[in-house]
């Protein structure tokens, strides 16, 4: 496909993928649902709805979708963050995490800040692989998508706590 379309082309549909065959889903259902009969009508509203319900957190990970340019990859496996870079690296259990922030820098880089303890693990939002974050920090609890993506989205420097587990007193271990 590299000779088909310009590579700004191709990573913006890849970026979006999951929403355009979701909406695909939905026009396809509503075809089908134009067709005569009660058993065909109804498979083809079966498949609207189900499109539709595919369609937001799809777009959702398409807003948080990260372009690999950054260096270093991330790994999401078993509620455990890895990340490997070029000159630092490390893990992070969910359930061991104490605080997710989103740091950005004056030249407009971004970062995700991640506190387990002692330790820090700061991963480029960037990197290859980080759209996999998205799914895990939304899996913290209290924390929601609109936060995530208002915080990704944001430009202004600085540093923005999105999630700390002393918020969540019931998540304190005794």
């Amino acid at each position: 496909m590299s000779g088909f379309l310009r590579p700004e082309a191709a990573a913006a549909l890849r970026r979006w993928r999951e929403p355009l065959a979701a909406l695909a889903v939905v026009a396809l259902g509503f075809w089908i649902a134009a067709r005569p009969g009660p058993v065909v009508q109804g498979f083809g509203w079966v498949l609207v709805a189900g499109g539709a319900l595919a369609l937001l957190p799809a777009f959702r990970r398409a807003r948080f979708a990260a372009s690999g340019e950054a260096p270093g990859v991330v790994q999401v496996d078993e509620r455990r963050i890895v990340y490997m870079g070029p000159t630092h690296g490390g893990a992070v259990a969910l359930d061991e995490l104490q605080q997710l922030s989103l740091r950005r820098m004056e030249d407009g880089r971004a970062a995700w800040v991640l506190v387990e303890g002692q330790s820090l693990l700061v991963i480029p939002v960037e990197a290859r692989g980080a759209e996999a974050l998205f799914d895990a920090f939304t899996a913290l609890p209290g924390l929601s998508a609109q936060a995530i993506l208002a915080a990704r989205a944001g430009t202004a420097p600085g540093t923005v706590r999105l999630w700390s587990r002393a918020q969540n007193p019931a998540l304190m271990k005794p």
